[in-house]
């Protein structure tokens, strides 16, 4: 614990020795604070910090995979596809979802099938390059399906 830190929470006991961590209180509320089901709305989420979605169909799978207790990390990793000559990073391959206890990846999209052409080719190099890594695209009409099954609504 920093000194400044002991240093600003000085407070007494109740025998009136100083005491220079945080009071029981304080420190109760500080684990509440900072416990991840208080403060993500995720339960089965598996990542360190609180998911930032691009779009309202990566946060729909999301609550889906919670709903159902599937442990899921997101964006967790980025698959480097080509690197220039100074070995810096030019194409890079970011699936949405990890799910830990399928081992699998899951990429979702929501764009027109005619503009996925781009997204396919960056999933084939991924495959090419990493043939043990498991990953799966799902596309508008996977999420259509979905949502019709589930009534749920789909974000545009």
């Amino acid at each position: 614990m920093p000194e400044t830190w002991r240093r600003a929470t000085a407070t007494a006991d109740p025998a009136g020795r100083a005491s220079t961590g945080p009071s029981e209180a304080d420190a109760t509320l500080g684990t509440v604070r900072e416990s991840p089901t208080e403060t993500s709305p995720f339960q089965a989420y598996r990542g360190s910090e609180p998911p930032r979605f691009v779009n309202g169909a990566e946060r729909e799978c999301a609550q889906i995979l919670d709903w159902y207790g599937i442990p899921w990390e997101y964006e967790p990793r980025s698959f480097v596809l080509r690197r220039d000559a100074q070995g810096r990073v030019t194409s890079a391959f970011t699936p949405d979802f990890y799910l830990p206890d399928q081992d699998l990846y899951i990429e979702v999209t929501v764009m027109k099938q005619s503009l996925v052409t781009r997204k396919n080719r960056k999933l084939r190099e991924v495959r090419h390059l990493y043939p043990d890594v498991r990953i799966k695209l799902f596309y508008r009409r996977d999420i259509e399906r979905l949502a019709q099954r589930y009534r749920l609504r789909i974000a545009s």
